[in-house]
């Protein structure tokens, strides 16, 4: 059974109550109980973690090796600024879907570009928390078609 983890960055212990104009309500529970959901329909297993601390999130990425098979990563504010993050998916070398709940490219300019996503498998973005929901799709999806390929 194919297992990612779900990585939360900065600022998202706070969903839901933070900024909910941009952000919304559902809380990061609400999000990971969603999450837990669909994982049961796609047959995968899930676990969750969530860090304000970049060098914690590093650790997160390189201890999932040999034990899940993708991620699914909102960075937060680190998306933008982190090259020690982005440096430490490609090395962690796990198939990573970038995500964020708001759209970053619809905000100010400082957010429009992702030190991430030149190393993601792809990017969601903007469709609230339902953007979790649509990366871990495409997530299994992606690892299925690569199992059956070899």
């Amino acid at each position: 059974m194919r297992r990612v983890l779900i990585l939360h960055g900065p600022n998202l212990q706070a969903l839901g109550t933070r900024e909910p104009e941009i952000y919304g309500r559902v809380t990061l529970d609400d999000v990971n109980a969603r999450l837990g959901s669909l994982a049961k329909e796609l047959d995968c297993e899930v676990e969750f973690f969530q860090s304000a601390h970049e060098g914690v999130l590093i650790d997160a990425l390189y201890q999932a090796r040999g034990r899940c098979h993708g991620v699914v990563f909102n960075p937060g504010g680190l998306t933008h600024t982190s090259v020690a993050l982005r440096d430490a998916i490609a090395g962690a070398g796990l198939p990573t879907v970038e995500v964020h709940v708001s759209n970053p490219q619809s905000r100010e300019a400082f957010r429009h570009g992702s030190l991430v996503s030149g190393v993601a498998l792809g990017t969601v973005a903007g469709f609230g928390p339902d953007s979790y929901l649509l990366a871990l799709r495409g997530l299994v999806a992606r690892l299925e078609a690569h199992a059956t390929r070899g």
